[in-house]
């Protein structure tokens, strides 16, 4: 064999598999569909999507805000262009550094559709027809997932457009109507929405973030409501849309049976994602997807049914998120190697990257609630908090739910300012099984946004917070 794995993709799951399994002595290869690495998360999802919310917050703060911090400004405008040149500089060195890591690690790398010719062999189609083969006694499917398209609401890219197209639009729409209330269409109405766009939101679910704690979703929607004046239509299932030069035409039906309809500029279908299987001739090696999704079957090793092929990230169950992706590429690579490495899938939190930002990880109370679990909750208000005053960040609250007898916490979730950061606190002490005692009794530093978990914490023990 040529190499000991070959990896097919090199978005976060695909490079950090490879960069395990190099560190771990392994000859490595991966194959890459695109001319760029790091697959959506790089190019067309996480990191752009980051940039523009955060030249939108900047440019929100400055409209909206600065004059009550005794910053007066004139004239201020938009400049489009040169926040998608920004974004595409922030897309570019994100790039340049796995091609950084993929030398520094001697990992080799193959541009063009990888498929299996068999379970060993891999057939690389360049762009041009060309082909090569190239073997290893280990694949790693990685190649992630795209938009979902809903067959009644065909996407022309121009006035009815997916993540990838929202993220290069050259002007700020007058309406922006917004299939999906979930994390997708949350983060790029708001990038719209701060730039001046009226945003409607229609979803399907009786409530935005639907798989998040219920609580989070309500204060969300109320704050999204209150701060950028998007609108949302909840329980409402879309039949279609069309467009006719520059307008988008969407129609739905009410909760009550009713039909409706908006008309706007541009439509986001933000639905979900699919996993990305095409092409991959998992038919040569016999492997057959899952009905439900049309993902790649594993075991508990992350091993399909045929003996040295493994996947990960969006490909196969679980949720769809690259740091799940990450995770599961070094277990992958460890396992690979001979060692015994685990991931803990409730321990794996989820972001929503809004302004307050929304993070999540265990259990909510929802799921307890229905397996009959007992528990405490203790919760937080960041009004309540010295440093959220002093940003000006008030709204949101973090929740702490622990057991009933044992205190181990169980689910932390927040809403509020630098709740992507601090998240991480939580699954660590979620990851050595910490008590909400444990965590009230963690000196925090003053005054910090973090401060809000502690006093939930406080709270979730014996109702007994400090500052409220």
């Amino acid at each position: 064999m040529q190499y000991d794995v070959i990896v097919i993709g090199s978005g976060p799951g695909g490079y950090v598999a490879a960069i395990r399994c190099a560190q771990l002595g392994l000859k490595t290869a991966v194959i890459e569909k695109y001319n760029t690495f790091g697959g959506t998360c790089l190019n067309v999802g996480c990191i752009p999507s980051k940039a523009l919310l955060d030249s939108s917050e900047h440019y929100h703060n400055a409209a909206k805000h600065f004059g009550a911090h005794g910053i007066n400004l004139s004239n201020l405008q938009v400049d489009m262009k040169q926040m998608m040149a920004r974004k595409s500089d922030v897309i570019a060195q994100n790039v340049a550094g796995i091609e950084f890591l993929f030398k520094k690690n001697k990992i080799d790398s193959f541009t063009g559709v990888g498929s299996f010719v068999d379970k060993n062999t891999v057939k690389v189609t360049k762009s041009d027809g060309a082909t090569e083969q190239i073997t290893a006694k280990n694949v790693i499917i990685a190649t992630g997932s795209k938009p979902t398209a809903l067959p009644f609401l065909p996407v022309d890219k121009k006035r009815i457009i997916t993540s990838t197209e929202a993220l290069t639009l050259t002007e700020v729409p007058n309406h922006l109507i917004v299939i999906g209330g979930g994390v997708i269409g949350l983060e790029l109405g708001s990038v719209y929405a701060r730039l001046g766009a009226k945003v409607s939101v229609v979803e399907y679910e009786k409530s935005i973030i639907p798989t998040m704690d219920g609580g989070l979703g309500k204060e969300l929607q109320r704050v999204l409501k209150k701060s950028l004046g998007m609108e949302f239509f909840l329980g409402h299932k879309v039949t279609g849309a069309t467009a006719k030069g520059k307008k988008v035409t969407v129609t739905a039906e009410s909760p009550k049976g009713e039909a409706v309809k908006w008309e706007g500029d541009y439509c986001i279908v933000a639905v979900g994602r699919t996993a990305y299987t095409e092409g991959l001739g998992l038919e040569n090696i016999g492997i057959t997807l899952e009905e439900r999704g049309k993902k790649v079957p594993v075991n508990e090793h992350l091993e399909t049914s045929v003996q040295g092929v493994y996947a990960i990230g969006d490909v196969i169950k679980g949720a769809m998120l690259a740091h799940k992706a990450e995770d599961e590429g070094v277990f992958v690579a460890e396992h690979i190697a001979g060692q015994k490495p685990h991931i803990d899938y409730n321990l794996i939190p989820g972001v929503v990257y809004t302004w307050p930002e929304v993070a999540s990880v265990g259990k909510t109370e929802e799921q307890l609630k229905a397996a009959g679990h007992a528990y405490k909750a203790g919760s937080f208000p960041f009004k309540a908090s010295g440093r959220a005053k002093a940003s000006g960040d008030t709204d949101g609250f973090v929740k702490v739910l622990a057991d009933a007898s044992t205190d181990e916490v169980l689910g932390v979730h927040m809403i509020g300012p630098r709740a992507a950061d601090m998240i991480a606190e939580a699954a660590v002490a979620m990851e050595y099984r910490a008590s909400a005692e444990d965590i009230g009794r963690i000196c925090h530093a003053h005054p910090t946004f973090t401060e809000a978990f502690k006093e939930a914490s406080l709270a979730a023990t014996a109702n007994r917070p400090i500052h409220m």
